[in-house]
Parts: structure tokens; C-alpha cells; sequence
């Protein structure tokens, strides 16, 4: 998992998904796992 201040480019990416625990954001990806990344 990477950490990055942005995650625009990653949220936009095809089977993406925003998930928001314990006040951090995080972006998921099933199609392809090595975009998973967290905000912060």
C-alpha cells in the first residue's frame, strides 16, 4: 500500500473504490491490487 498526499489519479482508475476508516482515506482496487493507497 502506498501512502500519497493525493489520490485523484488513483480514484479515477477503473474498479476503484473510496473507503473512508478511522478518519483516513483510503483507495481500493480489486482489479488491480497494487493501486490500493491511503491519504495522509
Amino acid at each position: 500500500m502506498k501512502v500519497r498526499n493525493s489520490l485523484r489519479s488513483l480514484k479515477n482508475k477503473p474498479g476503484a473504490q473510496i473507503v473512508r476508516r478511522h478518519g483516513r482515506v483510503y483507495v481500493l482496487n480489486r482489479e488491480d491490487p497494487r493501486q490500493k493507497a491511503r491519504q495522509g
